[in-house]
């Protein structure tokens, strides 16, 4: 079909057109809009229509964390289930909820606040200059390049903060008693002695001689376990800013006017050591007050002109700065802006030669006394040092802007010239691979590979490019990655006969019937054990508690704390599968090592933040249940955009 489109495109046009224009006439303008719009409501809270194009964006975010974090286990059939797009679509509705309790309480963030968080924003981070300051024009380019300004940002994290005083207020009023986080610790270190009797199916294998009936019965129950998967080899082409770089040679003359042109992120600024001794006198003190504070400032300073080798010395006596005032006055080194007292204050210490001594100098802490120690000059690193760093900067640049004017080119490229990816490679550089894959992600590859992409794997082996052999559409990876590819072999997925499978199925088959007959036998044991209480057979005894099962697999460990302590000893047999048949003997329970008041502390605070997550689970039902929420009948269709 998709053929036929870019064979007969004009053929196309002309039937779209005799479509179309009719159409108009019958439902208007307003009704054709309409009859195609894509942006229905999935729910709405009170009063808030949450859009399907909204649950589309959330949906394909989670799904875009779920593939980062599982790599090649990824399965897109587990989150598109109508259970997960469920809870996707609550998770929303609870958001909402939330934000509306949030306005309605008035709650708000603090500039410090919001500060605070933009500057431990690692993205704020790595715009920051060598002096320390924010690269505002890079900060305004980046926002850009995602539709935001400055004040649109700053407003979004004062939002997001407000947003989160109400969990955060739950959650740290939590409280749990010392007496249930022992009684839980007793309780996770409670030790049970047990001794096991084991019935290993590998003991019973001799025993197994499947008949020719039983095999061809495994072979036609099990046939898709035996099936091998389809493959496809394949030829692709990834179009990346990284990709592109390869291809990006920046000329001399460009590092060098790069270099020019930015000269001030090349350059460390200057750097002084001072010392210096403050008469403290407040902002709104008396003008008494600071007058006396002035005159004993210049007492200090006459006393060092006479003695200026003993800076240090009538430091230590004379400063009123807690700080420094141990250490001689010193300050350490510092540049402009560093120090508490301002403008002032920079300014006589940036004036001052080494071992000079200043005036007066005054600052809202009170009266200043400067003496600088030792100078650094700014130094601008030169050209020869940052040229590597330079040569990488403009390639990633180059490459971004490669990317961002090349993307729709690729995307229409490797769609109208279905039968081949080397006019694209051709035009854009990029080197063609080959692979070959199967419809699964490929555990061996990495996690992030282009190959293991679920979307990807489900193009390659579409009808249009197993069949007809055309090109894949370009699929977004994500991070600015796109990927095409075209099948030139094909195998499909094959089922061997019995005949080739018979060694393998029979193996199958007496390991399954050894499983058998190790769990009847130790059955059949365990009911003559619960009636004679023997010993005999059982390993040595062997000390396990709930943080500690020494190895015992979980389905042991749930048998044995399910068995009654009250009249001991008591049996309990587990059915391992494969690996056969096992009974437990528990013999005694033994309390757990003795408590310490850390390990109580550390309990306490655990159990705390359990029982803070279910209190403001509690409290976000208790809100949703006050809310309107109304929920719309399109959350089914929206499922169809999953995963793309």
């Amino acid at each position: 079909m998709l053929d036929f489109f870019r064979n007969h495109k004009r053929l196309m046009m002309f039937m779209l057109i005799l479509v179309i224009v009719p159409g108009l006439g019958f439902v208007g303008i307003q009704g054709f809009r309409g009859f195609f719009d894509d942006s229905g409501n999935v729910a709405q809270v009170n009063g808030y229509k949450i859009t399907r194009a909204e649950y589309d964006n959330s949906m394909r975010q989670q799904l875009d964390r779920a593939r980062q974090m599982l790599g090649a286990q990824f399965d897109l059939k587990t989150f598109n289930t109508p259970e997960h797009r469920q809870q996707v679509l609550d998770a929303m509705v609870m958001q909402r909820v939330l934000a509306d309790e949030t306005l309605r309480l008035h709650l708000t963030a603090s500039d410090a606040a919001v500060r605070r968080a933009l500057l431990s924003d690692p993205f704020i981070a790595s715009l920051k200059n060598p002096d320390g300051s924010i690269d505002l024009e890079r900060y305004k380019q980046v926002l850009a390049a995602q539709g935001m300004t400055p004040e649109q940002y700053d407003a979004s994290v004062r939002y997001s903060l407000a947003q989160q005083q109400l969990p955060s207020s739950i959650q740290s009023s939590a409280f749990t008693s010392k007496t249930l986080a022992q009684h839980l610790i007793e309780l996770a270190e409670q030790q049970r002695e047990v001794q096991s009797l084991m019935f290993r199916a590998s003991d019973y294998l001799a025993k197994v001689q499947p008949t020719e009936a039983q095999l061809q019965a495994y072979y036609d129950a099990h046939r898709a376990d035996f099936a091998t998967p389809a493959t496809a080899t394949i030829q692709y082409l990834v179009l990346s800013p990284e990709v592109l770089a390869a291809s990006v040679q920046p000329t001399e003359a460009d590092l060098k006017k790069y270099y020019d042109d930015n000269l001030a992120r090349f350059r460390t600024p200057g750097e002084v050591r001072a010392s210096h001794i403050l008469i403290a006198a407040a902002k709104d003190a008396s003008a008494a007050d600071k007058e006396k504070a002035r005159q004993q400032a210049e007492k200090v300073l006459a006393e060092l002109k006479a003695h200026p080798g003993q800076f240090a010395q009538i430091a230590e006596k004379q400063s009123q700065d807690p700080g420094s005032a141990a250490k001689g006055g010193d300050l350490g080194y510092f540049g402009r802006g560093m120090i508490a007292g301002g403008k002032a204050f920079d300014d006589a210490a940036f004036s001052l030669k080494k071992d000079e001594i200043s005036g007066i100098v005054q600052s809202d802490f009170g009266y200043h006394i400067i003496k600088v120690t030792e100078v650094k000059p700014p130094v601008t690193q030169p050209f020869a040092e940052v040229k590597g760093a330079i040569a990488h900067d403009l390639k990633t640049q180059h490459a971004a802007k490669r990317f961002t004017d090349s993307a729709d080119s690729f995307t229409s490229m490797v769609y109208e010239q279905a039968k081949s990816l080397q006019p694209a490679a051709d035009k854009f550089k990029l080197p063609l691979q080959t692979a070959v894959v199967t419809p699964k992600p490929n555990a061996a590859l990495a996690a992030t590979s282009p190959l293991n992409n679920p979307q990807f794997l489900e193009a390659i082996f579409s009808d249009d490019a197993v069949k007809n052999r055309n090109n894949i559409q370009a699929i977004d990876l994500g991070n600015n990655t796109l990927i095409s590819a075209r099948v030139s072999d094909f195998k499909a997925a094959a089922i061997p006969s019995f005949a080739a499978l018979k060694d393998s199925v029979r193996q199958k088959v007496i390991t399954q019937q050894a499983a058998e007959l190790a769990a009847k036998d130790g059955a059949a044991r365990l009911a003559v054990l619960q009636k004679s209480q023997a010993t005999t057979g059982f390993a040595p005894a062997l000390k396990v508690s709930r943080n500690n099962p020494q190895g015992l697999p979980e389905t042991s460990m749930s048998a044995i704390y399910k068995a009654s302590a009250e009249h001991l000893p008591v049996y309990t047999g587990v059915d391992l599968g494969a690996q056969g048949y096992v009974i437990y003997r528990v013999n005694a329970v033994l309390p757990g090592a003795a408590m310490t008041p850390e390990r109580l502390t550390a309990a306490q605070q655990q159990v705390a933040q359990v029982h803070a997550q279910s209190e403001l689970e509690a409290y976000l039902d208790a809100l949703r249940q006050r809310a309107k929420v109304k929920h719309f009948g399109s959350l089914e269709a929206a499922a169809a955009n999953a995963g793309q």
